[in-house]
């Protein structure tokens, strides 16, 4: 059986790369099909991979501008010849769903969300920085992309989704099931500290629309300890509106990020994401964690076990979590939050992928000796 991955794109390292290393552990010899490869902002592992880029590669200012490409990346997509392989693995938030497979091959995709852009394009566009003329064209280049996303969900013979969130956006956007398998948590990293300190910890990228200010407001009023860790554009006016008792801590290595997880008193997750790997790490280090109710959190968290949650996107909202926090945190037990985190590890979610295509082609695989 021969199995080709393809991706999106390879230009930052974040969750969905995490997702393509863990692939490439499960299956070495699959070669990665991707519109655009920026080896410099990955790491060395990406080196040893057999990655086979587009056309896009040839494109001028592809690290600064490679969102100013979108109307090319379906036609990337459409470009490869996959025809000599008999099982697609895609791992899409956008494009890579879209490949064309050989007649009786089979494609599963990986799916982190349906096309954000295309379904959710209010709250995309308030995210990023976009000039006025590129806004004036977005919702032609949006319309024609959301019309291909929909001509391209049956070319997908099984969806996985990266939570139960996400299972049900599959269904409203595409009308299609999928199963769930959650991304990988490298929780090996993270320790239990025999020593916890009083601050408050945030992990994120600064970005507006992260929520980082209605934590800060809080914090401004509770007088408490918080440490920020993390950078992006949104930092200075974060920083501008910052008390005292908050310190940012810009980017840390990842040895200092696991030192951080294991003595915050607690972590806190202020905006909604699709599973959101930060409260996962944060648990594996035995922390608990004060997240907005919505979203990931919802199926990574426990109430009252692993951490609490806030139900309004305000300062107030969290702030009067954190009291609650620190009325029953002598109840948590670290071992227990510890615990939760592990059903998220990287090697569950190899396993789990595994099993899923070994399942579905087992007559095949077996007749040839896999």
């Amino acid at each position: 059986m021969k199995i080709a991955i393809v991706h999106d794109f390879l230009n930052q390292y974040g969750g969905a790369e995490r997702v393509i290393e863990a692939l490439h552990v499960v299956y070495p010899d699959a070669p990665i099909y991707t519109s655009i490869y920026l080896s410099d902002n990955l790491p060395e592992s990406f080196k040893k991979m057999d990655i086979r880029t587009s056309f896009m590669q040839k494109l001028p200012f592809l690290k600064k501008h490679f969102k100013k490409y979108l109307p090319l990346y379906p036609m990337a997509f459409e470009s490869f010849n996959l025809k000599e392989y008999d099982i697609i693995l895609s791992s899409s938030s956008a494009f890579a769903k879209g490949v064309q497979k050989a007649t009786g091959a089979c494609h599963v995709c990986y799916c982190y969300t349906p096309m954000r852009f295309a379904w959710d394009y209010d709250n995309y566009i308030a995210k990023e920085c976009f000039g006025n003329l590129e806004r004036q064209l977005l919702p032609f280049v949006i319309s024609k992309l959301k019309k291909w996303d929909l001509e391209t969900k049956d070319r997908v013979d099984h969806y996985i989704a990266i939570s139960d969130n996400i299972r049900k956006r599959i269904k409203r956007c595409y009308g299609r099931d999928s199963s769930v398998i959650y991304p990988p948590v490298n929780t090996g990293n993270f320790k239990i500290a025999r020593k916890v300190g009083d601050s408050f910890l945030v992990v994120s990228r600064l970005n507006a629309y992260k929520q980082i200010d209605i934590v800060i407001n809080a914090f401004n009023g509770l007088k408490l300890p918080l440490k920020i860790i993390g950078d992006g554009p949104a930092r200075k006016s974060l920083e501008r509106s910052a008390a005292s008792n908050i310190q940012f801590l810009g980017k840390v290595d990842d040895i200092a990020l696991a030192e951080h997880y294991a003595q915050c008193r607690a972590f806190i997750f202020p905006g909604e994401e699709d599973f959101g790997i930060a409260p996962v790490e944060a648990q594996a280090a035995g922390r608990p964690v004060i997240a907005y109710a919505a979203g990931g959190a919802l199926e990574t968290v426990i109430e009252g076990v692993t951490g609490v949650f806030f139900h309004e996107p305000n300062s107030e909202s969290v702030a009067k979590a954190v009291r609650r926090l620190m009325e029953i945190e002598r109840s948590f037990e670290p071992r227990k939050i510890r615990e939760n985190a592990i059903r998220f590890d990287r090697a569950i979610f190899m396993r789990e992928i595994k099993e899923y295509i070994h399942n579905l082609f087992s007559d095949v695989i077996n007749s040839s000796g896999g």
